[in-house]
């Protein structure tokens, strides 16, 4: 039980900053758009990248050097372009939201998703590399990953249903241009501090 605390808190403790990710699950949310989709992809996702660091994944990145650098610059990229696409849906500010609409395909969620989850360098890093490198230290590595991916699913699902209690916030077209300003911010930093190399 106690590698598995362990693994649980130091899930919740990587994923709980504001991300890219994180960011996109919170917009699924307020829509009510997909909401379990786009959680068990993420849940899944993180799932997959912990059992891969705490079977020793991580020796990968150390052996093949320019997959980080590859990783960096793909995931600049998509953030970038994602990031323009948010701003100037802040800029243009006319979304409400209205209880249960849908807002995209199911298709088109699940891809940017992916693509959020996947194309992040800092995601390799924090669950595979880190959360790899960490379990180490534990008898019971299967407990460790066990909690990890518990902490993973609790949060993305706690973050994608409850946002549905600020609905009442986003009713009003300026709450989404300061959420879509906030969000295509947090994107392009991201995005920046990927071509820097942080």
């Amino acid at each position: 039980m106690h590698a598995a605390f362990a693994g649980l808190a130091l899930g919740l403790s990587l994923i709980v900053a504001i991300g890219a990710q994180n960011a996109f699950v919170l917009r699924q949310g307020l829509m009510r758009s997909h909401v379990l989709a786009v959680c068990m992809v993420c849940a899944v996702s993180d799932a997959v990248l912990i059992a891969a660091g705490v079977a020793g994944f991580g020796a990968l990145t150390t052996a093949v050097p320019w997959l980080e650098t590859a990783m960096r610059w793909a995931g600049a990229g998509f953030l970038g372009w994602y990031g323009a696409r948010t701003l100037l849906s802040a800029w243009h500010g006319t979304q409400t939201l209205a209880a249960g609409q849908l807002a995209g395909s199911l298709s088109g969620a699940v891809l940017s998703c992916l693509a959020l989850t996947w194309l992040n360098p800092h995601v390799y890093l924090d669950t595979v590399m880190l959360l790899g490198a960490v379990s180490a230290s534990y008898d019971n590595k299967l407990a460790f990953a066990l909690g990890a991916m518990a902490g993973s699913f609790l949060f993305f699902f706690s973050l994608g249903y409850g946002a549905r209690a600020l609905a009442p916030v986003f009713a009003r077209p300026v709450a989404w241009r300061w959420l879509d300003l906030g969000i295509g911010a947090t994107m392009w930093a991201i995005a920046a501090r990927l071509v820097l190399g942080g």
